[in-house]
């Protein structure tokens, strides 16, 4: 058989369907996947459950503590005799001025005082050299003696022409001659006698002499200088006693003052060092400048003190306290008591409940004056009410409060004087009224006064 007709046979393909087989790694995977979830969380609720127990706790320590009695420090209202002033900035300057010079030229001769010492009207300070002016005075006094020489023979030729006019021996025409020689001899004189005066005085311009009573400064030049008439500036001479103050006021307070100027004449002030703490002397308004300062919008006053101890001194800056009114029963609270809510002012009161325990109360007032340290109050307290002065920023109202006894104050113990650092005199507004509680503790507290004290703050 041929090759070319045999006929290749192949195997049968043998088409049989095999099930695949079933992927365990995805069911490890979800597994896994599941577990992972289940421990995230377990973990996110038992966080959610220690969060809810802090919280709880915090609440229950805030709930603890929310009754507890706070620390404050008190004081008592006071009622005693206050002014009621303006305030201003003023600067000390001498009553008088005198800066000396020489009014003739010359060489400047040993001084004949202490530089600061105090002079009185009409001493003898400096001496300019005296001998040209001296010489002058000689000269000028010599010139009269010689003209006055010449006058008397004028007279006496006066007299003989005269005598001889009337028996008819001499002319009309020499008499007048005669007469004219003897008027010119007499101006002569009367010109002699001025010069006189004028040297005189020009001889005791060289002698200096202070113009006032005062304290002298400074020597502003040294003997053996040649000084100029008019024009060198030789010392200045101040007046301490009394001593001028010069404050301003604002120019919608100038009619109370002038009010109460032209109805009393003269209006008390004090003048207090630049910290406004230390009283330094007392005087009296003198007089209101006449015109108000447009460029300010002010008005110039002037004070005058005694200035008998020297606590006063030109250009220093003192704080002026304008008495316009002396109260004799003012209410008195040290100016930290006073708070300042959405309604105006009020105070902390404390006072005891029915079981005796002390408990903080919003009490609005009116406010007439701060002095600093110490307010005058209008109304909304009396004398003998405990004011709070220290802690107020942790009351609500009725809050239990402890008042230390070694911590209570009374207004203005351990000082004499009013203390006043920065008093400001304004026209009393109407009354608090009742104030809000809710608005009172977030001024007071700064939270609506719901904030829980720590345990450190109340251990204090």
């Amino acid at each position: 058989m041929p090759i070319d007709s045999t006929q290749e046979t192949f195997p049968t393909a043998v088409q049989t369907t095999q099930p695949r087989p079933a992927r365990k790694g995805s069911w490890v995977r979800m597994l896994i996947y599941l577990v992972v979830i289940g421990g995230l969380g377990f973990i996110v609720w038992r966080i959610h459950k220690n969060q809810l127990a802090t919280a709880s706790q915090a609440q229950m320590q805030a709930a603890a503590l929310y009754n507890q009695p706070v620390p404050v420090q008190v004081s008592s209202v006071e009622q005693k005799p206050m002014p009621i002033f303006l305030n201003a900035i003023g600067t000390v300057t001498p009553y008088m001025s005198v800066t000396v010079k020489a009014r003739v030229s010359g060489e400047l001769q040993p001084v004949r005082f202490t530089e600061g010492q105090q002079v009185k009207q009409g001493d003898t300070i400096m001496v300019v050299d005296p001998k040209p002016y001296q010489a002058a005075l000689d000269q000028a006094k010599g010139t009269l003696a010689h003209d006055e020489a010449l006058l008397r023979n004028a007279q006496a030729e006066f007299a003989r022409y005269k005598a001889l006019f009337d028996a008819g021996v001499v002319s009309k025409e020499t008499l007048d001659a005669d007469e004219a020689a003897q008027g010119q001899y007499e101006g002569a004189i009367a010109a002699d006698k001025a010069a006189i005066e004028t040297a005189q005085l020009q001889l005791s311009w060289c002698y200096i002499q202070s113009p006032i009573n005062g304290k002298i400064g400074l020597r502003l030049v040294d003997p053996g200088n040649i000084i100029t008439a008019n024009s060198t500036n030789l010392v200045i001479i101040n007046q301490f006693q009394p001593i001028a103050v010069y404050f301003t006021l604002p120019e919608g307070q100038l009619p109370q003052v002038l009010a109460k100027l032209n109805a009393e004449k003269r209006l008390p002030v004090d003048a207090y060092d630049r910290g406004d703490t230390q009283k330094l002397a007392s005087g009296q308004l003198l007089t209101v400048d006449n015109q108000i300062d447009t460029t300010t919008g002010t008005g110039k006053l002037k004070a005058v003190f005694d200035n008998r101890d020297g606590s006063l001194f030109p250009n220093q800056f003192v704080n002026i306290h304008l008495v316009l009114e002396e109260r004799p029963n003012a209410l008195v609270v040290p100016s930290a008591a006073i708070q300042n809510g959405l309604q105006g002012a009020f105070v902390w009161t404390t006072a005891s409940d029915a079981a005796g325990k002390s408990k903080a109360k919003i009490q609005p007032v009116k406010v007439a004056l701060s002095e600093g340290q110490l307010t005058i109050v209008d109304s909304g307290l009396e004398m003998g009410q405990q004011v709070v002065v220290d802690g107020a920023d942790r009351l609500r109202p009725d809050q239990p409060v402890i008042v230390s006894a070694s911590r209570q104050q009374r207004a203005g113990q351990g000082s004499s004087e009013v203390p006043s650092s920065a008093a400001n005199l304004f026209t009393p507004g109407s009354a608090a009224g009742d104030a809000a509680p809710a608005a009172a503790r977030g001024q007071a507290g700064g939270d609506g006064g719901q904030r829980a004290p720590s345990p450190a703050k109340e251990s204090k």
